[in-house]
């Protein structure tokens, strides 16, 4: 599919890019969806997706995203299933270039996200949605009075340590180290916290369960010694990873890589603007990656109706 020159080129096909296709069919640009390896995203991994608006009996993540992609189709989007391998922003049109073909478009939305840092340990995939969660926030709710373990030590460990406390009857840090990476305001309130326990110096040799989680066999770096413990459920906090190597050297990233943007989503170049998890650090949550990714659609339309 060797592209002629599009109005707008979306890149990502989660909440944000779904949505951004959405408005941006509807507003009549045509706009090619390039879905990445993953077509609908992060969203595809969770079982059941409880807190997204309007399905209050919950509905699973692929049945959503798959809907979605119906509905921007319904409204003129294009789906290209392919990765991008290098995008070209120096010049206009901007190129994007996929395995099997070359997009030129005016304008463009970046949509890649953010995918979860994981330990690389066996069975840790496997059991995302069955006792593993990479969101707290999205599955906090259901260890209401359980045991559970968070590992990491950053802001993001002490944050879903403390919301979890809400709920669980029992929370468990697990950190490499002696002390603390988070801010020291996050290390008094979790420190402070007494239904939150730490396990120092430690990290997870093994996930132990086959259809559920059981529970985690974990190693002390210091002494080498392992332990088992039993728990309904383990939170990993260690970390995301934007997906925006594709653009390094082209547009202002901050030091973890995602894409900073003046206003709510241009970028440093203009008609290049970015929405989801590429850029959302704080929430990352579907609902707030479609409300940006709609954002981008308007900022995209409008910036389009000015420059002809």
């Amino acid at each position: 599919m060797e592209s002629s020159l599009r109005e707008l080129v979306i890149l990502g096909s989660g909440p944000a890019g779904l949505t951004a296709a959405i408005y941006a069919g509807r507003a009549g640009l045509s706009p090619v969806v390039i879905t990445g390896l993953r077509s609908g995203g992060r969203l595809t991994i969770p079982p059941l997706v409880e807190n997204f608006p309007g399905f209050p009996e919950g509905i699973d993540g692929p049945t959503l995203m798959n809907r979605t992609m119906e509905q921007a189709k319904r409204f003129g989007a294009i789906f290209v299933f392919a990765n991008a391998r290098s995008a070209d922003l120096r010049s206009r049109p901007f190129t994007i270039v996929t395995d099997e073909a070359t997009f030129h478009c005016k304008a463009l939305i970046i949509a890649t996200g953010a995918d979860t840092s994981y330990l690389g340990l066996p069975k840790e995939k496997e059991l995302i949605g069955r006792g593993i969660s990479t969101c707290a926030t999205c599955d906090g709710f259901f260890f209401r009075d359980k045991v559970v373990f968070v590992i990491g030590g950053g802001d993001t460990a002490m944050e879903d340590a403390m919301f979890l406390s809400r709920y669980a009857g029992k929370v468990t840090v697990v950190h490499r180290r002696d002390q603390l990476r988070a801010s020291k305001i996050l290390q008094d309130q979790a420190l402070a916290n007494p239904k939150i326990g730490f396990i120092w110096d430690s990290v997870v040799a093994e996930f132990i369960g086959d259809e559920v989680l059981d529970g985690v066999t974990l190693r002390n770096v210091k002494t080498g010694e392992i332990s088992q413990h039993p728990c309904d459920g383990v939170f990993l906090a260690i970390g995301h990873i934007p997906n925006t190597e594709l653009l390094r050297g082209q547009l202002e990233l901050d030091e973890q890589g995602y894409i900073l943007t003046r206003g709510p989503t241009q970028t440093n170049v203009e008609g290049v603007f970015a929405a989801g998890d590429v850029v959302d650090k704080v929430y990352r949550q579907a609902v707030t990656a479609a409300g940006s990714g709609c954002m981008a659609a308007l900022d995209a339309e409008r910036w389009l109706a000015l420059h002809p």
